[in-house]
């Protein structure tokens, strides 16, 4: 005769069962279970980019001047990534020369991030979109090991991978009109994606400008419109948040400035509206909404023009 597990017995293990979603044990996960969200998509239900094609700058006609791209030059290469496509996508596995790479997008915080695809413990992997977030932000996963990677921490938070972190490429958020000025023999992502989607126009409306967060995120701030675009600067641990509508005020074109112990050059186009950060070996940089930065670091330093 079978024996029956008491039904208290029963609730208690089934409370201190490894949760699951999407199909990811999140047992053991380095930030709290109850925080991952599901975004709707199942894992995969958007699909990432595993063979890219590319199309010279001349024959991207399906793109506007004022059209914003994460592009970045590796090994002598341009390439430049239409948000158009990474809305309907968030990921384009990648590679130039022997650097594999994996260009992310998170349309909910507008935040664009490109990362080596090898770990710090030298396994090479290739990403998927998982179909959860955190604080509102994509998380990753790699097919290798099924962990899950925050594109915001820049770390795997669940699985055997769980705590190693991703390094980063230098890439920039720009408008097709600047990224192509600065680099005429850009190649482009090609909407030959291998999927059948209206590229023409964004699947999230009028997202980036409404006050509307469709997740929560914990800590929040009216310093800013929520949609505010800023750039992010970390170093050593500090991080310094430049609103777009500070730099604008400020008005300078370029201009050195502190971020913990870094001394940093901050680079403003007032005719593109886009920012960066000169390449520095101790600071990494990456545009996003206001409320992302905020909410993933709200101990942040803020820039205000004098």
């Amino acid at each position: 005769m079978k024996k029956i597990l008491p039904l208290a017995l029963f609730f208690a293990a089934c409370a201190f069962a490894a949760p699951v979603k999407n199909g990811f044990d999140l047992a053991g996960a380095d930030i709290p279970p109850k925080d991952i969200l599901q975004g709707g998509p199942p894992r995969d239900g958007i699909p990432a980019i595993h063979n890219p094609q590319f199309l010279s700058a001349d024959e991207a006609d399906f793109l506007n001047p004022e059209d914003r791209v994460l592009a970045l030059e590796l090994h002598g290469e341009a390439r430049a990534y239409p948000v158009r496509i990474l809305d309907w996508h968030e990921i384009v596995n990648d590679q130039i020369g022997e650097t594999a790479f994996a260009v992310t997008y998170c349309p909910l915080c507008g935040s664009g991030v490109v990362f080596r695809s090898d770990s710090e413990s030298g396994k090479k992997l290739s990403f998927g979109v998982s179909g959860l977030l955190y604080k509102s932000d994509v998380l990753l996963y790699d097919r290798e090991t099924e962990s899950l990677w925050s594109q915001l921490l820049r770390r795997a938070v669940t699985g055997p991978l769980k705590g190693e972190k991703l390094k980063s490429l230098p890439a920039v958020h720009a408008t097709w009109r600047e990224w192509r000025e600065r680099h005429p023999q850009t190649k482009v992502l090609s909407t030959n994606t291998g999927h059948v989607r209206d590229y023409a126009r964004s699947p999230y409306g009028d997202y980036d400008s409404s006050h509307r967060i469709y997740f929560p995120v914990g800590p929040d701030s009216p310093r800013f419109h929520p949609k505010e675009p800023t750039l992010g600067v970390e170093s050593g641990g500090a991080f310094k948040a430049y609103a777009f509508s500070e730099l604008r005020k400020h008005g300078r074109a370029e201009f050195a400035d502190r971020v913990g112990e870094a001394s940093v050059t901050i680079v403003w186009n007032e005719k593109d509206s886009t920012a960066e950060m000169r390449p520095h070996p101790d600071a990494e940089f990456l545009r996003l909404f206001w409320f992302a930065w905020f909410a993933f670091h709200p101990e942040t330093e803020i820039f205000e023009a004098e």
